[in-house]
């Protein structure tokens, strides 16, 4: 007789999902049983919810495929939700599953019991509770389709209803189709380009995929349109033989005056961008005053193919010989020599990722410089820090490697954030994953620092700087990451990190560099 449960976990099996990023309680007994029942989806224990969920994340990014993740109540859900925001923000197919207190025990308060639904509903898109056994299958269908338009589904599940036989054990299939392009609104952006003397492309989400950044090669060849990227995308693929996008500088004068250059704007996958903090006094737009923007494409649309429709609307397309011009040319940068700084370090990692790689990128301040040499390398695709809650590297990283086994996954890894989620490394190890994490030690909150100053703190005291340091004591990186599984050195020479990093790659399984820096 099949259950509640195992009716949730079948119709996500035909669905396509192979995957749970679990970290169950006793309100998910019954999830965890079905998983015997249902050997399709894989389980993985991720050691804190921040784990499990920044893991679905950077599965997600990859696959553009939800997995699952498995939260025990409230409280469960709400140590994972800083990654399903960056997971909001980043657009990425999730289904969480959260067990409820069974139905009768809830109105007398027990200890854990708490407003789930409202929780649910500041990181997801959809949420549900599920109201019985019966529709607990047509629930999972209905939210695997909400996530697979880019967005986080999350299903509550009472444990009477997982254990609960439903009254038959039909499954239900999922029914998803995007919509098609909006004709009105291409014809606005065909106009806005013909009219206006320097239109700029803005390219999100989707639009960052070989699919969508081949039409916009087309795009520009036709039109001369600049190409732009997000400050922070989900998902970009990059190297030599994709157009070269300029990406919006985080820092507010820097991106005013990059965009100052354009006299319209068509978004594609993209929102308007604007200032990631608020000072008094400072910029809060970074668009030009009065010039257009157009927004090409909704959540529920398929952004390459919106592009692809645009490029078809302008003339018929460029050919590969007069095409290559637009497109980088392979030019990756010679291995570092001198001391031991952030911009050696992301030089010889750029020299040395093998083509094909996924680099995680959440080295915050330390791992800027490796932007420069993006567009250059060997292809590969990287992920970043969408919505700013730090903690993502690691989690999203374990995540990206069972999403591709047969691809490195390079974690370009602040020290501070790292401590957010540190319980990664060991379902790293634990899941025999092909993950380098590269530790930039400089013992700091830097960004906060920088912030700091920002904000008009030129010269903090001994208390604000009591909070933006990371030594007394020191953090020992090795040992950390051979608590949980992950082998690890630590350099303090851009020679011995370029020994160690070649090392790391040329042997199976995960690994840990701590960089010192300078």
């Amino acid at each position: 007789m099949m259950t509640g449960a195992e009716s949730i976990l079948q119709t996500a099996a035909d669905a396509g999902v192979k995957i749970c990023f679990a970290n169950p309680g006793t309100t998910e007994l019954d999830f965890v049983a079905a998983l015997d029942k249902v050997p399709q989806i894989r389980p993985v224990l991720g050691l804190f919810e921040g784990v499990c969920t920044g893991a679905a994340d950077g599965y997600g990014r990859i696959t553009e495929k939800p997995a699952l993740t498995l939260l025990h109540l409230g409280p469960g859900f709400a140590n994972g939700i800083a990654n399903l925001h960056n997971a909001k923000r980043g657009r990425t197919p999730i289904l969480n599953l959260i067990g409820e207190h069974t139905t009768w025990l809830r109105p007398h308060d027990p200890h854990l019991n708490m407003d789930i639904a409202s929780l649910a509903g500041t990181v997801s898109n959809w949420h549900k509770e599920v109201a019985s056994a019966d529709t607990a299958s047509s629930d999972t269908a209905e939210a695997l389709a909400a996530s697979l338009y880019g967005q986080v589904a999350t299903l509550i599940v009472p444990a009477d209803h997982q254990s609960a036989a439903p009254p038959t054990e039909t499954i239900s299939q999922v029914n998803f189709s995007f919509q098609p392009p909006d004709e009105e609104v291409l014809a606005h952006a065909v106009t806005m380009i013909g009219e206006t003397k320097r239109p700029a492309l803005i390219l999100g989400h989707r639009a960052l995929r070989r699919e969508g950044l081949a039409a916009a090669a087309q795009i520009q060849a036709k039109t001369d349109c600049a190409l732009l990227m997000t400050t922070f995308p989900a998902y970009f693929d990059a190297g030599a033989g994709l157009p070269i996008l300029q990406r919006i500088p985080y820092f507010p004068g820097q991106a005013r005056k990059l965009l100052a250059k354009y006299d319209a704007f068509i978004l594609a996958g993209a929102a308007e961008p604007s200032a990631f903090f608020g000072y008094a006094g400072g910029i809060t737009s970074y668009l030009p005053d009065k010039a257009p923007c157009l927004c090409l494409d909704t959540r529920r649309q398929n952004t390459a193919v919106v592009l692809e429709e645009l490029s078809s609307l302008l003339g018929p397309d460029v050919g590969p010989a007069e095409l290559r011009r637009l497109l980088s040319q392979c030019a990756v940068p010679d291995l570092p020599a001198g001391p031991l700084n952030a911009r050696n370090m992301c030089q010889a990692i750029a020299a040395l990722q093998p083509e094909g790689c996924i680099v995680v990128e959440e080295g915050i301040s330390s791992g800027a410089s490796s932007y420069d040499y993006v567009p250059y390398l060997k292809p590969y695709c990287q992920l970043t820090l969408t919505g700013g809650a730090i903690g993502m590297g690691m989690p999203l990283a374990l995540g990206a490697a069972l999403a591709a086994p047969d691809r490195r996954v390079i974690d370009i890894q602040a020290d501070g954030s790292a401590m957010y989620t540190l319980q990664a490394l060991w379902s790293q190890a634990r899941e025999k994953t092909n993950v380098v994490t590269v530790i930039c030690s400089n013992r700091k909150y830097f960004t906060i620092e920088l912030e700091s100053l920002r904000a008009g703190n030129a010269a903090p005291g001994k208390a604000a700087k009591s909070l933006l340091t990371l030594d007394q004591p020191a953090l020992d990186w090795v040992n950390l990451s051979r608590g949980m599984g992950v082998p690890a050195t630590s350099v303090n020479t851009t020679e011995d990190f370029i020994r160690a990093f070649r090392a790391a790659l040329a042997e199976p399984g995960s690994y840990l560099i701590e960089v010192v820096l300078e």
